[in-house]
């Protein structure tokens, strides 16, 4: 069995090596070479800790396998990130435990990716104004991705606690952009793409800040009650995601669905436009939004990626299982 700590994850994947994989698997969910099974999410009754797993399968690279982790509040205490993720990949032929990798920056690169994916397939070519809306730790990973999809010339941004904008704003300076910390509707008077990276239960950017042509990434609801943008907003753009059946459940259009604003029929896979089975956007005036839930088979895809490339740079650790 091989083992990609941790350690090395930074040095062998960056924000192209997430996209090329994700955009990949992506493509083959929609063709229906890989299918995501059942998620198990629960709480431990233990450190407050929730735990679950998402695994997958993708016949067309035969990539199998499973991501384990979840939320360990107290982390932070002890010096640790309070996500914790790893990934095991199995070999597809045998069944035997192929490799063991460190999945909690993966997990950041390939989400940040997702959002990346949508914006290269569905936001306006001629998109200048980035708006950033949540200002934690992801916000950083997702604003590195997405810039290098448009030639964007300024990055605004909002955040409910206004103290840790500056993340966004030295993010934006990392990457040679202008930063300003602006009011949600001057946000949306600006942005002609909008990525949203919380972890709220209700939602911030309302379907009146949002003006005709927007493409919307919306990366932080992946739970049930979870939140980000008006159901309204979601019943007036062309709604595409990672996984339909997530989306309407746990995903940002739950709530559109529930309320019988927008109809599961009508949300489309943003693997369906990368294949061209899907038009994508058809007009510079719509609005649209990914809906970026988080399917196991991002996760294998990355880690996939990370283990050949520590293989061909001699830095995967083989041990016998």
């Amino acid at each position: 069995m091989i083992i990609v700590p941790e350690a090395e994850i930074a040095g062998l994947m960056d924000e192209q090596a997430a996209y090329e994989a994700v955009e990949a698997v992506f493509a083959a969910m929609a063709r229906g070479d890989a299918y995501n099974f059942p998620v198990v999410r629960e709480a431990i009754g233990h450190a407050d800790a929730l735990y679950g797993f998402k695994s997958g399968f993708d016949r067309a690279g035969l990539v199998l396998g499973l991501k384990s982790g979840g939320y360990w509040p107290g982390n932070g205490e002890r010096g640790l990130t309070n996500h914790q993720s790893t990934v095991v990949l199995f070999d597809a032929d045998t069944g035997q435990c192929k490799a063991l990798v460190g999945g909690n920056l993966l997990t950041a690169l390939r989400t940040a990716a997702a959002a990346a994916v949508s914006i290269r397939h569905l936001a306006r070519p001629d998109a200048k104004v980035l708006g950033m809306v949540g200002a934690g730790h992801q916000s950083a990973f997702q604003m590195r991705a997405a810039v290098r999809q448009r030639d964007f010339e300024k990055v605004v941004g909002w955040n409910y606690h206004p103290e840790m904008l500056p993340r966004l704003a030295e993010t934006a300076e990392s990457l040679g952009l202008p930063f300003e910390a602006v009011s949600l509707e001057d946000l949306g008077a600006q942005a002609d793409v909008v990525v949203t990276i919380t972890s709220s239960f209700a939602p911030s950017l309302m379907a009146a800040h949002v003006r005709p042509g927007t493409h919307l990434a919306c990366m932080g609801t992946d739970t049930v009650g979870k939140q980000e943008v008006d159901a309204a907003l979601v019943a007036r753009a062309s709604v595409f995601t990672d996984e339909v059946a997530q989306s309407v459940t746990l995903g940002e259009a739950q709530h559109a669905v529930k309320a019988g604003l927008k109809a599961e029929a009508d949300i489309a896979t943003i693997g369906q436009v990368i294949e061209g089975t899907h038009p994508g956007r058809t007009s510079v005036d719509e609005i649209t939004l990914f809906d970026g839930t988080g399917v196991g088979l991002q996760d294998l895809a990355v880690a996939n990626r990370a283990l050949r490339l520590a293989v061909e740079r001699g830095v995967a650790q083989s041990v016998d299982f």
